[in-house]
């Protein structure tokens, strides 16, 4: 009796920018994720590093089987407080064959101390499984919710003094990062964002400054609420679900906070959305950020899926390291 063959080994291929070819591969192996799992697989960030290129020290991870890529994993190490982070996707077609842990084991080898945040879409328990089997832990969890756009909502009530216009394109960059950066000060990612980051995505096809409200008193702009039309195809992006509107992006200057504003401008946005003709509304929340949570409940929204984000915490001292 011949001995049964051997399983063809994953090989990872550690690069920085891709190839044309090899770009449109990945982002066919990404549409195939998403449609198998209803979700995306990767972060708009680094959906939009994949079209467009980002931060020269980002490095791109490619797991290839019989020299066909199977698997691709984003490194960022740019973060120096809360360290390097990590996001992997392999082809539906080709799971169970050890590219994901390939992947996620050469990231960590690369990334400062071996510490590395890797975020995992949709809380799968394969995920989790292969998280914990590499010795990383659960620490953050940012929550999807919902709700259907043909249930009624309180009336908007905007503050005295305050005026709602829609966004205008090469006026209001600067002021609206500006607002940005001071109503997410404490957030590790939203309050990073720079001209370059909003003008990436005033690029994108779903892009529509209609749906774009900005609130000012005497002037100055002091919150936003920044819709969009999530789901379905735009372009060669595909979501995994039908179109659904989203609550983006909304903030408010903290000398506004408890006003109401914010409650006034999601509902002004939920209108919009509504008015586009959409069936429901979804947005993403820190799971911890309970004040938050209570809002969007009020306004009708409740809990429907979950990101985690795990953490390994190295092997050496380093910045956010434990002693071991």
């Amino acid at each position: 009796m011949s001995a049964p063959a051997e399983r063809p080994a994953v090989i990872v291929e550690a690069t920085g920018q891709l190839s044309a070819q090899a770009a449109a591969q990945v982002r066919a192996l990404v549409a195939a994720a998403a449609s198998a799992d209803q979700v995306s697989p990767l972060s708009e960030h680094v959906t939009l590093h994949l079209r467009y290129g980002g931060d020269v020290r980002a490095r791109t991870f490619l797991a290839r089987l019989d020299g066909r890529i199977v698997g691709y994993g984003h490194l960022d190490i740019t973060d120096e407080v809360e360290g390097a982070s990590a996001e992997v996707v392999v082809d539906p077609g080709s799971r169970r064959g050890g590219a994901g842990r390939a992947l996620v084991e050469a990231m960590l080898d690369a990334s400062p101390y071996r510490q590395l945040r890797l975020w995992a879409h949709g809380d799968h328990p394969a995920a989790a499984a292969l998280a914990a089997s590499l010795g990383f832990e659960r620490v953050r969890s940012l929550w999807q919710m919902r709700r259907s756009l043909a249930e009624p909502w309180p009336d908007a009530v905007l503050p005295p003094g305050i005026t709602v216009r829609t966004f205008v394109s090469d006026q209001d960059e600067a002021s609206w990062v500006a607002l940005n950066r001071r109503a997410f000060a404490d957030h590790p990612e939203q309050g990073r964002w720079t001209i370059e980051d909003l003008r990436q995505r005033m690029c994108e096809q779903w892009f529509d400054p209609a749906g774009f409200f900005l609130a000012e008193r005497d002037g100055r702009l002091v919150g936003f609420h920044w819709t969009k039309i999530h789901g379905g195809r735009h372009g060669a992006e595909l979501h995994g679900h039908e179109p659904l509107g989203e609550i983006y992006v909304i903030g408010v200057d903290p000398g506004e906070q408890g006003s109401g504003l914010g409650t006034a401008l999601s509902v002004i946005g939920l209108a919009h959305l509504r008015d586009k003709g959409l069936a429901e509304a979804m947005l993403y929340v820190e799971a911890s950020n309970t004040g938050a949570i209570r809002v969007y409940e009020k306004l009708g929204f409740s809990h429907s899926d979950t990101d985690v984000m795990f953490r390994h915490m190295g092997e050496r001292e380093g910045p956010g390291a434990t002693t071991r």
